[in-house]
């Protein structure tokens, strides 16, 4: 039997009459975000039937909101080296982008009209930097193609027989599907519909699931009370990283993050989030260390505080011979007594090597996405769960993790993609002759 299904409706539109007999459908994508919508052009482009059920009142919101400050589509760096970012599963994602790559989804953009541009970073944008013209003009033509779309349907799982249970304002529903495709999110935002419930309706058919943990997020330090209350929010930049993972691989990177009132967050921080959080499931805690003075030698430091001060402080001295002030001195206070900070070799050791321990990550919701969920062994190439034939599974929810810089969404939009190919290929078998 082929689990899934779906209620057979306009665009966005709700039925009121309530019927026992369930409502039959040839493809099921459950959940709007980038891969669920992927999954259903692909599938819709190859005459399958489509209906888009999603928890929420409209499609695309964690999409939205990651384009608020500025849509980060996806990354203009070569082909081997962006792969190279998803880490243990460099492999399997890499597959997915064989197919579908940046360059392909910038492409795919142009054909909606959005033309994009390669940033000073090397990450990919709208040209007019917004998300809303991309969505409001891919729902557009998803809807003229012929993809039903069905809001306030919040699956809750299956029934004994195999049907999708739909929770609805007007009560639950019973789809039956001919095939279904699972785009649910991981935990990050639940707000926004990226909730994990979907977990444990999994686990009861036997998925093999990974808990789901948080990624590319902030970390708990344990500021003193001056230093969260003074510089929570202020920037840290430039600074090096160094840190060792969990398999004691060093690593360094130069970049921006900022001080929380618990903690530390930002770009450069999520880069190594992964590492982090894994070093603290191991050890407990972990610490890393930042170079306040990238530009600086240590020997150069050495001579530049041993000059004579005079009377003036050895925080003005700081100042006037690093030019290190702010919450970048803070942090030297932060981490030193007072006999330390007046020692120029302790000193000038401390800005290049900032010891900070970090005791936990964010909680998941905090975090901007998740690791953890369906492993990618449950599936096969086509992202088909072994457990369950005609069920296939894309985007966050399966177990791989990228860090920002528009990582996640590329593999988003190429594991949609895969995931539609594979029911397609389900529902139509290849003929055998």
């Amino acid at each position: 039997m082929a689990w899934g299904c779906l209620y057979n409706s306009g665009p966005f539109a709700t039925q009121t009459a309530m019927s026992s007999t369930p409502t039959h459908v040839s493809l099921a994508i459950i959940g709007g975000g980038p891969a669920g919508l992927m999954a259903a052009e692909t599938a819709r482009a190859a005459g399958i039937d489509v209906d888009v059920f999603e928890a929420k009142g409209s499609v695309g919101r964690k999409f939205l909101i990651a384009g608020k400050g500025g849509m980060n589509l996806t990354h203009g760096e070569p082909k081997p080296d962006f792969v190279q970012r998803y880490g243990a599963r460099a492999k399997e994602v890499g597959a997915w982008l064989d197919d579908f790559d940046a360059d392909a989804l910038r492409a795919w953009a142009r054909d909606l009209g959005v033309e994009t541009f390669v940033g000073t970073s090397g990450r990919v944008f709208p040209s007019d930097l917004k998300a809303a013209p991309l969505l409001r003009g891919w729902v557009h033509r998803l809807r003229e193609s012929g993809v039903r779309f069905h809001v306030h349907h919040r699956w809750v799982g299956w029934s004994e027989d195999g049907t999708l249970r739909m929770a609805t304002p007007e009560g639950e529903r019973a789809i039956r599907a001919d095939a279904t495709v699972l785009a649910l999110g991981g935990g990050s935002w639940p707000q926004l519909g990226s909730d994990g419930a979907w977990q444990p309706w999994l686990m009861a058919q036997g998925v093999d699931i990974t808990p789901l943990v948080p990624s590319n997020c902030g970390f708990d330090i344990g500021w003193s009370e001056h230093l969260a209350n003074r510089f929570a929010g202020a920037p840290l930049k430039p600074v090096v990283i160094h840190l060792r993972d969990a398999m004691g691989r060093e690593h360094a990177r130069q970049g921006e993050c900022v001080i929380t009132a618990t903690g530390i967050e930002g770009s450069l921080i999520y880069a190594f989030s992964g590492a982090m959080r894994d070093a603290i499931a191991a050890h407990g805690t972990t610490t890393i260390e930042l170079d306040l003075a990238p530009d600086r030698t240590l020997e150069r430091l050495r001579s530049d505080l041993a000059r004579p001060h005079g009377s003036r402080s050895m925080s003005e001295h700081l100042r006037r011979q690093t030019g290190l002030t702010g919450v970048k001195a803070a942090l030297l206070h932060e981490v030193l007594d007072k006999a330390q900070f007046h020692d120029v070799e302790t000193l000038a050791r401390t800005i290049k090597h900032l010891p900070l321990r970090l005791q936990r990550a964010r909680p998941i919701e905090e975090a901007i996405s998740s690791a953890g969920g369906v492993r990618l062994q449950a599936l096969d190439e086509r992202l088909m769960l072994s457990a369950l034939p005609g069920v296939f599974c894309a985007g966050e929810m399966l177990d791989w993790e990228a860090p920002t810089g528009g990582y996640l969404l590329t593999a988003c939009f190429a594991s949609g993609r895969r995931a539609g190919l594979g029911a397609v290929s389900y529902l139509h078998p290849p003929s055998q002759d």
